[in-house]
């Protein structure tokens, strides 16, 4: 068991897949819901500080590298679009757009985007990382229901 709660935490830390794949593959491994929520909750989070402090830096840094350059680049542009899409929505307050750019379970919408989105929009790095916090539970319980199956019950309830 101790295994997949490994895998479980280390898939919730990996850009891109985060706590939105770690939930379905833990739920479809028998790790318990709760337990899968909670681990993937932390892994998700743990890279978060990292992110808002470094990673700006780090992407600008090698942006213009040969190798690993266009990789950084993209990942540079990615964030950037996350801060403009968060500031064209931030009628609401830049703190719940964040959060609801981070809770929401779309494509490209995660813990590390939004970071770094907070990071680039000069967001202080408290209000930030609350607000990632926030996301991340939201986007936890979405889907834990749907790897419980909650929403595919609902819709053969109500179809």
């Amino acid at each position: 068991m101790l295994t997949k709660y490994i895998l479980t935490f280390l898939v919730s830390m990996v850009p891109i897949i985060e706590l939105r794949g770690a939930i379905p593959i833990a739920v479809g491994i028998d790790v318990p819901l709760l337990h899968a929520y909670i681990i993937a909750v932390i892994g998700n989070m743990i890279p978060v500080p990292f992110i808002y402090l470094f990673a700006r830096k780090l992407l600008v840094w090698g942006a213009d590298k040969k190798i690993i350059g266009p990789f950084f680049s993209f990942c540079l542009e990615k964030g950037e679009k996350g801060g403009q899409k968060l500031k064209t929505s931030a009628k609401s307050g830049l703190f719940v757009a964040l959060t609801l750019f981070v809770g929401i379970p779309l494509p490209g919408t995660g813990a590390w985007t939004g970071t770094l989105a907070a990071s680039i929009l000069d967001i202080g790095f408290k209000k930030s990382v609350a607000a990632v916090m926030i996301g991340v539970l939201l986007a936890g319980i979405i889907m834990g229901l749907a790897s419980a199956g909650i929403f595919g019950a609902a819709g053969a309830i109500f179809a």
